[in-house]
């Protein structure tokens, strides 16, 4: 079938919450796609960063297939052969004291404000249903009723409420707006350590290392989502390495399966996680031995093929490449390993999504966001020739 027959059978009975560019795919391979009409493009989005190790990288995909022969769910009711391997290997590799196993990001996020509203008033004792939890502003946590209610995105609560209370929202990157907001009833402050979403926003230098601090301080739980950032998206394995923190409550996903299976886990101490008792939260399919055996196999390729320091590499250099480009239509570029923006001038008159959609004609998919706003994050395998290639697209479609 062509792809403009695909394209209106998905638009005639798909939910239009969705509005892609129109490439149908149908083949992928470490960082390149290849569309139903043949023609090969290399993925600067990474499935939002789901597949850091490439697309059908094939060692994951083994233990794919040899896990879906001899067990794929028990649920939770009983034990697994993978669950205890899984949980201890995670646990070394990122420094947790416990796991909390689920599907996708937003449960992870879920999982983790039921979790510290928890330990809010049996540990900390604020007074039944006064717990308060601080976010930021032009935030992204996922698109659940409780997580869009501290949205600060106006099209994505338009006609949802009513809202769950309980969040207060400060900017971004601002210290003192955390200490001011912090009373009594916080239990905690949800933080992205780079905002995605928002347009790959990075906060000052110091930022996480002095949140660590008044968290500490003040007894409250810092929970940082790292569902985007971690696994290798920025150059370290999670995000606050690079300030030399911990976070109390750590949320990972995407890449946790590369690509394979929704797996998300919330990494946590001992104090906060420990509140939980048995039938007060839980998953079907969370923790079940096909996810555990395919995110352990993630996780050891992501490690034992250095995707991690490559990130670091060809970050920096893929940025640095960018900076020399010369073009009048270019506000800003930022990024932080293979984290990346460009934001156009709002003047030029050239969107982000026309810009993706020059790309796209050229063989490179990434994502716009906020209208003049440009995201590109490879997998975590691109090597510095495909790096120069991308570089050498984005000139073309930046001259028209």
């Amino acid at each position: 079938m062509k792809a403009d027959e695909l394209i209106s059978l998905e638009d005639r009975f798909g939910a239009n919450n969705y509005n892609p560019l129109d490439v149908i795919l149908s083949k992928g391979e470490g960082i390149w796609v290849w569309d139903v009409e043949g023609k090969k493009y290399m993925d600067c989005l990474s499935a939002y960063s789901a597949v850091n190790q490439g697309h059908c990288h094939p060692k994951i995909h083994q233990v794919l297939v040899e896990q879906s022969k001899k067990l794929t769910l028990t649920s939770r009711a009983f034990r697994n052969d993978q669950l205890a391997f899984f949980y201890k290997e995670l646990c070394d590799l990122t420094q947790s004291h416990k796991v909390l196993l689920m599907n996708s990001g937003a449960e992870a996020v879920e999982s983790a404000i039921k979790t510290v509203r928890k330990w809010g008033y049996e540990t900390k004792g604020i007074p039944l249903d006064k717990a308060e939890i601080i976010v930021c502003d032009n935030n992204f946590h996922g698109r659940t009723l409780t997580i869009i209610s501290f949205s600060s995105d106006e099209n994505s609560r338009q006609n949802f409420g009513p809202f769950t209370p309980g969040f207060k929202s400060i900017p971004f990157g601002d210290t003192n707006a955390l200490e001011n907001s912090i009373n009594k009833n916080t239990a905690a402050f949800m933080v992205e350590p780079i905002q995605g979403e928002a347009g790959v926003i990075i906060p000052p230098d110091g930022y996480l290392k002095k949140v660590r601090e008044i968290c500490t301080k003040n007894n409250v739980v810092l929970i940082l989502d790292e569902i985007q950032t971690g696994l290798g998206r920025t150059g370290k394995l999670l995000a606050e390495e690079h300030e030399g923190i911990q976070s109390d409550l750590t949320l990972i996903g995407k890449a946790l399966s590369g690509g394979f299976y929704p797996v998300s886990a919330v990494l946590s101490t001992e104090a906060v996680l420990g509140v939980l008792n048995p039938g007060q939260h839980g998953s079907t399919f969370g923790g079940n031995p096909l996810a555990c055996s395919i995110a352990r196999k993630a996780l050891q390729v992501l490690m034992e093929e250095k995707m991690i320091e490559n990130s670091a590499q060809m970050g920096k250099y893929f940025l640095a490449e960018l900076k020399k480009i010369n073009s009048s239509i270019i506000k800003e570029i930022r990024g932080k390993g293979l984290m990346i923006a460009i934001e156009l001038k709002k003047e030029s008159q050239i969107t982000a999504r026309k810009l993706c959609e020059r790309l796209s004609e050229k063989g490179i998919l990434c994502k716009d966001t906020h209208s003049y706003i440009i995201r590109f994050a490879p997998p975590l395998i691109i090597k510095k020739e495909e790096v120069d290639f991308v570089v050498n697209k984005i000139k073309e479609a930046l001259s028209g």
